[in-house]
């Protein structure tokens, strides 16, 4: 209490706030009140478009829905383990399974070629035609998750 700005004012009529004007409660209104009316010169100024509506109200609207990382043949190879790259020489008729979707890839895209003795499964939400022409012409397939 002793530490109070009050304890300063005391004995000074109007404890700082003016002869005047006087601390009133709320004297324009609480909160956002008057942002239409007599508050309105801020409200344009420092919240434009705070009031009003705008555009199609879309009901069930589903965000993301053009999230779609992507990833191309020729690095395909980048996003698997050193230890599954040795695997996959050693057992060079068996197909590796390579899932995209681990590394936050959605789709694979056709760019590069894979390597010939190497067999890919490649697990993606969606490829592109040329992807999967190249994957099916390399010996592997393409697995949709």
């Amino acid at each position: 209490a002793r530490l109070r700005k009050t304890r300063k004012d005391r004995g000074n009529v109007s404890m700082g706030h003016g002869r005047v004007g006087r601390a009133r409660k709320h004297p324009g209104g609480r909160g956002m009140a008057g942002g239409q009316h007599h508050h309105r010169i801020n409200m344009n100024k420092y919240h434009p478009g705070y009031f009003g509506k705008r555009g199609m109200k879309s009901f069930r609207v589903e965000k993301n829905t053009k999230f779609c990382p992507t990833v191309n043949l020729d690095s395909i190879w980048n996003l698997v383990s050193d230890n599954t790259k040795k695997n996959a020489e050693k057992l060079k008729d068996k197909a590796t399974v390579i899932d995209v979707t681990k590394s936050g890839y959605f789709k694979v895209l056709g760019k590069g070629q894979l390597p010939k003795g190497k067999p890919v499964v490649v697990k993606a939400k969606l490829f592109s035609k040329i992807a999967e022409k190249r994957i099916k012409a390399s010996g592997g397939a393409c697995v949709l998750v």
